[in-house]
């Protein structure tokens, strides 16, 4: 199915995102919680949990967005750690998340393209994407569609909703990528 252009992503503002924007944004996650497989959490996170992620990913000096639309948050997108050990650090895991009533308007496209300009600028060399579920057509193809390549499946890793998830694994180089060293 074609994407809906009934709202234009020139539309959507991407901005940084704001401590005030976390009640919106948890509200956006609780329904991808609470309805869907792209995430592995059963319960969703309160606005007190999704305040101190936020400051989280604020303290490593990555992007956390917000894109507003009629003044209001109509998606999200972050980057964290892929992992926490030193080896990985210039590696990061892409997160982004858009309100229901706005999915499929080109809004994920719009936050993951800032996202990884962001990455890019504060020295990372590496992009993930851990896409939960391996039905999710959509998620995959806005990764694909942002040079993301498809590098593997983790077969029956979750377990939500009855029934057994996969994980399916994307990776961008972004910046200078492998090809050169990497500096501190």
């Amino acid at each position: 199915m074609p994407p809906d252009r009934s709202v234009k992503p020139t539309a959507a503002v991407v901005r940084a995102a704001r401590a005030a924007d976390i009640p919106e944004i948890a509200a956006i996650y609780e329904h991808y919680v609470r309805t869907a497989l792209s995430t592995f959490e059963t319960d969703p996170p309160d606005v007190a949990e999704m305040t101190c992620r936020f400051q989280h990913v604020l303290e490593r000096g990555l992007p956390y967005l917000a894109a507003e639309v009629d003044g209001c948050v109509a998606g999200y997108a972050y980057a964290g750690p892929y992992r926490l050990r030193p080896a990985y650090r210039f590696t990061v895991e892409d997160s982004v998340y858009i309100h229901h009533q706005h999915a499929r308007k080109g809004l994920g496209r719009l936050l993951l393209a800032e996202l990884i300009a962001g990455c890019e600028a504060a020295g990372s060399r590496q992009m993930v994407a851990v896409i939960g579920d391996s039905a999710n057509a959509g998620s995959i193809g806005l990764h694909q569609a942002l040079g993301f390549r498809h590098v593997g499946v983790l077969r029956s890793v979750g377990f939500k909703a009855g029934r057994w998830v996969d994980t399916v694994l994307m990776q961008r180089e972004i910046g200078a990528g492998s090809s050169t060293l990497a500096v501190d």
